[in-house]
C-alpha cells in the first residue's frame, strides 16, 4: 500500500459527510431571499397559465390575495407586482398609469388590506401602459423621450406610494430618473418610500417570456421591441457600474441587476464597489429555459433551480426576484420539517 501524501492541507475532509458540509457552507438559500413576481389581470374566472412560463400565472386582484397570504405563509416576505391589461386601456401616452383607479392601484390597495404583513414592490415603467410597448413616450422621431418620461414616471411613483406600494422600482432605465422620483416622494410626504433602482438593466434576449406575460410584445405587433436605446449593452461592464453609481448618488435605497444569471460579473463587481443592498432578477427566459430542458429530460429541475439561485446569490445579491420562489420555499419548509 503506498504511503500517504505529506499534505498539511486537505480539503476534501470538509467535504466527507453531508454534517460537514452543512457546517463549512459559506451561502444559503433562505425564503426571505426571495421576491416573488406577480402578474394580475381583471376578469378571469380562474388564474391563467402563462405558455412560456410553466408553473406561472396571471391572477385577478381576488386570486392574487389568496396567492400573496399562501406565500406569506411560506415565509416570502416580498412580492413584486406587474399588470397585464386590455388593449382597450393602452395609448401612446400611457395614460392610464396614472388613474388611481387601474388596475395596479386597485390591487395595492386590496393587498395592503388583505395582507398587511407582506411588503409590496411596484414596477416603475410605462411598458405595461403603452400602445407602443417601449418603457417610455415617443418623440416626433418615434425615440423614447426620457425627460417627458422621467416626469411622469415620478407622478406614477407617488401615486403608487399612496395606494399601498412599499418599494418603487423604477424599471425603465432613463436618465435621471431616480433623483426626480426622490424628490417627488418626499415632496408628496413619502419620505419612507422605499425606491429599488433597476440600475444594471441589460437590453437582453431573455426577457421574452415576461413580454407575452404583460402584454407589451403583443403591443409592439410583429416589430420585435428594440430598447437598446435605454437599457445596456450586454457587452458593457464599466458603463453598468457607472449607471449604479449615479443611481446611488441620486438617492436609490437598492440596486439591481437584471438578468442575474448571464450578469453575475456585474452583480460582484458592483458588490465590490457599494454598500448598498443588491437585488438581483432572476428573469422570464432564464426561468424557461430551466424549465425546458427538465421538461426534455436533460436537467435535474429542482437541482438546477436551487444551483442557479445559490450561484446568484454567491456573488453578491441580497434578495433575488424569481418566478420560483414559491417552489423553493415550499422545499425549504419540507426540508425544514422533516428534520
Amino acid at each position: 500500500m503506498p504511503s500517504p501524501l505529506a499534505l498539511t492541507r486537505r480539503p476534501r475532509r470538509l467535504r466527507a459527510s453531508q454534517n460537514l458540509r452543512d457546517l463549512v457552507q459559506e451561502t444559503h438559500l433562505t425564503a426571505a431571499d426571495l421576491i416573488a413576481p406577480l402578474f394580475v389581470k381583471d376578469n378571469l374566472s380562474e388564474p391563467e397559465a402563462i405558455v412560456s412560463m410553466p408553473g406561472v400565472f396571471r391572477f385577478n386582484p381576488d386570486q392574487l390575495v389568496t396567492e400573496c397570504l399562501a406565500l406569506s405563509k411560506l415565509g416570502i416576505r416580498a412580492v413584486a407586482l406587474f399588470p397585464c391589461l386590455p388593449a382597450t386601456s393602452k395609448d401612446a401616452a400611457g395614460t392610464e398609469a396614472l388613474d388611481p383607479a387601474n388596475l395596479l392601484c386597485r390591487t395595492l390597495r386590496q393587498l395592503k388590506k388583505s395582507v398587511p404583513e407582506m411588503t409590496l414592490i411596484t414596477d416603475v415603467a410605462l411598458d405595461p401602459y403603452t400602445s407602443h410597448g417601449q418603457d417610455g413616450v415617443l418623440d416626433e422621431k418615434r425615440e423614447v423621450d426620457n425627460d417627458r418620461t422621467v416626469e411622469i414616471l415620478s407622478r406614477m411613483a407617488v401615486l403608487h406610494a399612496k395606494t399601498g406600494s412599499d418599494v418603487v422600482a423604477p424599471s425603465d432605465m432613463m436618465d435621471g430618473r431616480i433623483a426626480a422620483i426622490r424628490q417627488a416622494l418626499d415632496a408628496s410626504g413619502f419620505t419612507q418610500t422605499v425606491i429599488l433602482a433597476y440600475s444594471a438593466k441589460f437590453a437582453s434576449a431573455y426577457y421574452g417570456p415576461f413580454r407575452e406575460a404583460v402584454g407589451s410584445k403583443a403591443a409592439a405587433g410583429p416589430i420585435s421591441l428594440d430598447k437598446r436605446g435605454y437599457q445596456l449593452n450586454p457587452g458593457n461592464s464599466r458603463e453598468a457600474l457607472l449607471e449604479a453609481r449615479l443611481d446611488e448618488e441620486e438617492g436609490a435605497d437598492i440596486l439591481m441587476v437584471k438578468p442575474a444569471g448571464p450578469y453575475l460579473d456585474i452583480l460582484q463587481r458592483l458588490r465590490q464597489e457599494t454598500s448598498l443592498p443588491l437585488a438581483a432578477y432572476q428573469v422570464s427566459g432564464e426561468y424557461a429555459q430551466i424549465q425546458a430542458a427538465a421538461q426534455l429530460g436533460w436537467l435535474d429541475l429542482e437541482k438546477t433551480r436551487d444551483e442557479s439561485l445559490l450561484a446568484i446569490k454567491r456573488a453578491g445579491a441580497n434578495m433575488i426576484l424569481t418566478y420560483f420562489a414559491k417552489d423553493v420555499a415550499e422545499a425549504l419548509q419540507k426540508n425544514l420539517s422533516g428534520h
